[in-house]
Formats: C-alpha cells, structure tokens, sequence
C-alpha cells in the first residue's frame, strides 16, 4: 500500500511540474512575443515594414517567408551578425545589406519569436537567448 501511495505521489507531482512548465512556457512566449514586436517596431519596421512584406527589390519579406522559416539558425545568425550578397527569399532574389542592429541576446530571441509567429509564419518553439548566444559566425 505504502508503494502505491508513493508511486501516485510521484506521478501527481510529475503531472503538476509538467503543466506549471507548460504554462510558464506560455507566458514567456507571451512576453516575448511582446517584446519582440516592440523591437520590430524600433529597428526592422523601415524596411521590412509593417506587415511584414518587405519592400520589392530592396527588402525581402519576411512574411510567409520560406528563408527565415526554412533554417532559424541562419535567422538568428542575420539578426546577430547583418547579412550581405545575394539571397532567394519565396522565389525572388534579392542582393542587399543588412548591418548588425547592436541588439542583445534577448532583443534577437524576441523579435525572432514575433517575426516567426507573425504574418502566416507559425514556429511551434520558442527561440531562447540561450540558442541565441550559442550562435557564432
């Protein structure tokens, strides 16, 4: 009896990390997701404007965007690093610059969680600072 008693008290308190994780989980991408659109507003919106759409020839999207959703390393490593040459972004190329915007970890993890959770793009993971700083050159 006394080993059924401990065995459902380990399943129970099994259970309640998990969903406590699950619901934190959802709050940091909340407040992530929020603070990323408050970063995308600061330093992205000017070219790749307000929904998201780029401006044809100059900037490429971003929404529906098959090369940012294709490899998220290679976003967090534009976003961290800028980005120059040549790129296929939905079929059209484009050949520009993008300079490092200076942004911190955590400024790079948020704006990318909005980005790829925005405009027809949907990332079931959340982008932590953690990958974030494990991304180098």
């Amino acid at each position: 009896m006394k080993k059924i008693s401990i065995l459902f008290s380990f399943i129970f308190l099994t259970i309640a990390c998990k969903n406590n994780s699950s619901k934190e989980n959802k709050q940091t991408f909340k407040t992530s997701f929020k603070s990323g659109k408050t970063v995308y507003n600061n330093y992205c919106i000017a070219c790749h404007m307000a929904n998201g759409e780029g401006v044809p020839k100059a900037f490429p999207p971003l929404a529906k965007s098959d090369y940012l959703m294709t490899d998220i390393s290679r976003a967090i490593k534009i976003v961290k690093y800028g980005q120059q040459g040549e790129i296929t972004v939905n079929g059209k190329v484009y050949n520009g610059s993008m300079t490092p915007l200076g942004l911190s970890n955590k400024e790079i993890a948020d704006v990318l969680n909005y980005i790829t959770n925005s405009w027809g793009n949907t990332n079931n993971n959340l982008i932590t600072v953690n990958e974030v700083s494990s991304i180098e050159r």
